[in-house]
């Protein structure tokens, strides 16, 4: 596909680049101030200086520790959890009884919500084994924390974003025969540098700066020992945490959900899988306007150790206090991305982590790095065929399209309720919200993620059949995108935007 130029916005001043690549609580949001005097300091500056930017330190939360790497230790780190959970519960009723409280003190309504399960003594157990185990585990926490207040209690929020902000790091010793392994004994004679402290440490791997003897400095990701073995008994040992602390809603298709992040989990997990989505995304995106995507090293990348060059930015979600033109402009072409990763290219990274997107608009060639393309998936044509055509309906307000193209979709049998079907288009028709309205849609203003709640109990109650498998990952990005619009308090013109992209996408079907 030709590379991309735009929807590029009203063009936007810059920020100093931080070597980063998960976000960093300590480093805070960027004010505008910030902005202009990073960037006169960055006019000041020759390139040496340039190269020594800030760069992402681990959090102050990580700590050194083993990984514990066979599942004999990992199931001694979740049974020891429960207990203590059970222990920690018992603990909070008592205290509640004695100060006269009878109900849970958390009034917000969340789908997931709250108990005595989730008192604070327990989320810091929670958060303790989380970082410990890592792998599949610590990933569904990372996923739900960056979901809002109607989907998760505040409770479960400071849990899981605590989570995200504190993966603990393996030893160096670990970390060495890790890359012994992988790239052979004499691995450190093939760069010219590699720091043994990492700067991110994330669910199944942790990040490592080197340098190439050319001098290109790299990021190398090193997964932890025993992760891709344990998946699938760490999916189920965490959710059996879950269903003890009586935080996951009932009617849902759980063994159906189960095996399909059970396999995305294994892609995660599969490095040169991995290399070679990115290399696919470099290029499609080659020659775009605003993504970029670091080259892979290929000589230094395997199924456990994956190495790209370094990106630069600051994450998204600390872009808060950019100017509105900025933010709607990182919004417009990130949902814009999303939406021909869908129709054009039928191949979507969908891992929806904010920390996925480095903004750096000093970058002359482009002002966001895309990272992390364990999680890409292709679709095909008969899905998005069927796909477009109900964002479509959503759009028009055809509420009996919705419900046939959803039938094609297999979302719903045809043999569900009455109450179900209407609930059902009622959600769709919400989600369409963004491309019906004509003119700029105001991320800040909507109530799409309360709305589709209330909606949530009759859907659960009545549904027939799990959603297709195709649909996990892709509404996880959707609703990411939105929900990075919304934190961004993005006002962008979603109608015209999947206008064009509709007349395009069935333009290049006619001429296929």
């Amino acid at each position: 596909p030709a590379a991309h130029t735009g929807p590029r916005g009203s063009g936007c001043p810059g920020l100093g680049p931080s070597r980063l690549f998960h976000r960093d609580a300590a480093l805070g949001a960027l004010a505008a101030d910030d902005i202009r005097r990073a960037r006169e300091a960055r006019r000041k500056v020759g390139p040496e200086e340039a190269a020594g930017a800030p760069r992402q330190k681990l959090s102050e939360r990580a700590r050194e520790r083993t990984v514990p790497a066979s599942r004999v230790g990992r199931l001694a780190s979740f049974g020891g959890l429960a207990v203590g959970l059970g222990i920690g519960a018992l603990a909070e009723v008592a205290k509640n009884s004695l100060n006269g409280e009878t109900k849970p003190r958390d009034g917000n309504g969340s789908v997931l919500g709250s108990n005595p399960f989730l008192s604070e003594a327990n989320a810091a157990r929670i958060v303790d084994t989380l970082c410990k185990v890592r792998g599949a585990a610590l990933k569904i926490g990372q996923m739900l924390s960056i979901q809002d207040n109607s989907f998760l209690s505040p409770q479960l929020q400071r849990i899981f974003a605590r989570v995200r902000q504190s993966a603990d790091f393996m030893p160096a010793w670990q970390t060495r025969r890790v890359l012994a392994e992988e790239l052979g004994q004499d691995w450190q004679e093939k760069v010219a540098s590699f720091e043994e402290t990492p700067f991110a440490a994330a669910s199944i791997g942790q990040v490592h700066l080197g340098v190439l003897r050319d001098g290109t400095e790299v990021a190398m990701k090193v997964q932890y020992p025993g992760i891709a073995q344990s998946i699938r008994s760490d999916v189920e040992n965490l959710l059996a945490l879950l269903r003890l602390s009586a935080v996951l809603p009932a009617g849902l298709f759980a063994d159906n959900a189960l095996r399909v992040l059970q396999r995305e989990l294994e892609w995660e997990c599969d490095y040169r899988r991995e290399a070679d989505c990115a290399r696919s995304f470099r290029q499609l995106l080659a020659g775009d306007s605003f993504f970029e995507v670091p080259r892979v090293v290929g000589e230094l990348t395997t199924r456990r150790v994956l190495t790209m060059e370094l990106g630069s930015g600051v994450p998204l979600d600390q872009c808060q206090e950019l100017p509105q033109d900025v933010r709607n402009e990182i919004c417009l072409n990130v949902l814009h991305l999303s939406l021909r990763e869908l129709f054009h290219f039928r191949f979507m990274q969908t891992d929806a982590n904010w920390a996925n997107f480095f903004y750096d608009p000093l970058c002359r060639s482009f002002q966001v790095t895309l990272l992390d393309f364990g999680a890409s998936r292709a679709f095909s044509r008969e899905f998005t065929h069927h796909y477009i055509e109900v964002v479509k309906a959503a759009a028009d307000g055809d509420r009996a399209k919705v419900l046939q193209k959803s039938k094609d979709l297999k979302f719903v049998t045809g043999f569900e309720t009455k109450e179900f079907e209407e609930a059902h288009v009622d959600t769709v028709m919400i989600l369409g919200e963004p491309f019906s309205t004509p003119g700029l849609f105001d991320f800040a203003a909507q109530s799409t993620t309360r709305r589709v709640q209330a909606l949530i109990p009759v859907m659960l109650r009545h549904r027939l059949t799990p959603p297709p498998e195709e649909s996990y990952a892709l509404h996880r990005k959707l609703a990411g995108c939105f929900l990075l619009c919304a934190h961004l308090r993005a006002c962008i013109p979603c109608h015209g935007l999947f206008q064009e992209l509709y007349g395009q996408y069935w333009a290049r079907e006619r001429g296929a």
